[in-house]
């Protein structure tokens, strides 16, 4: 970890107290709403993707924003980072030439940044999907990356809303996901709207453009054993034998 990432660990640990002061403040919860909101992320962390293709690019640089102490939202940082993916996602199955990035390297591309470990994570379930990364988040300080639109955009998970806190207890649900979208305020006439950057999303609200990866002959390659599912970039620190369905890689 470099001394941006220390320095951003400083901010999680506050982030933390100030999380829980909040909760405290607020008084006893109803029966039935959500106990526990967390967000690693800041509103200079959001960069929007500089052309149609660079949507890992720029995940990326937003997630390294959030883990490192200072912000980069140059467009030359975030060429670097597409060339990184690039390199390492491998050749697509149709051999014609990559113009954007896999989500293979976009998780290879955090771990050469020294922002990992992390790794690709697929579930069967959207609900198995938002506790690992929930999970994930509140044990490590650092966000996720959502592979939606069955494959072809990338999205930031930097905070989430659950039932209970998930570094604490396995007994909760999630019911909001905070997430930033590269292509804001574009969108997409398939897919719906962007979300404003930080935005709370109901799960059934994320799960509209949140789908598993496609499946059949455009899912031949190595990534084939995800197809169907709901795909991630999560912290390896997450506890994935607490959770049913998960399949890393």
């Amino acid at each position: 970890m470099t001394q941006h990432g220390r320095g951003r660990l400083g901010r999680f640990a506050i982030a933390l107290l100030l999380a829980a002061q909040a909760i405290v403040a607020a008084g006893p919860v109803p029966v039935g709403a959500a106990a526990f909101r967390f967000d690693v992320s800041t509103p200079s962390d959001f960069v929007a993707q500089t052309n149609f293709v660079q949507c890992v690019g720029a995940s990326m640089q937003m997630m390294l924003n959030m883990i490192e102490a200072e912000d980069d939202r140059t467009a030359a940082e975030q060429l670097r980072l597409q060339d990184i993916a690039r390199y390492y996602s491998g050749s697509r199955p149709d051999g014609r030439q990559r113009q954007g990035a896999s989500v293979r390297g976009w998780s290879a591309g955090l771990n050469l940044e020294g922002a990992g470990p992390y790794r690709l994570v697929g579930t069967t379930t959207i609900e198995d999907a938002m506790r690992i990364a929930a999970t994930s988040i509140a044990q490590t300080g650092k966000p996720v990356g959502l592979l939606v639109w069955r494959g072809r955009h990338a999205w930031v998970m930097s905070g989430f809303t659950a039932t209970a806190d998930p570094a604490t207890t396995a007994d909760f649900t999630v019911t909001e996901a905070i997430v930033l979208d590269p292509l804001y305020p574009h969108g997409s006439k398939t897919w719906g709207p962007s979300p404003r950057p930080r935005e709370g999303l109901a799960i059934s609200e994320l799960g509209r453009q949140f789908v598993p990866r496609r499946t059949g002959q455009s899912a031949r390659s190595w990534l084939s054993s995800f197809a169907g599912q709901y795909v991630m970039v999560v912290p390896v620190r997450v506890m994935l034998d607490r959770h049913a369905g998960a399949r890393p890689a």
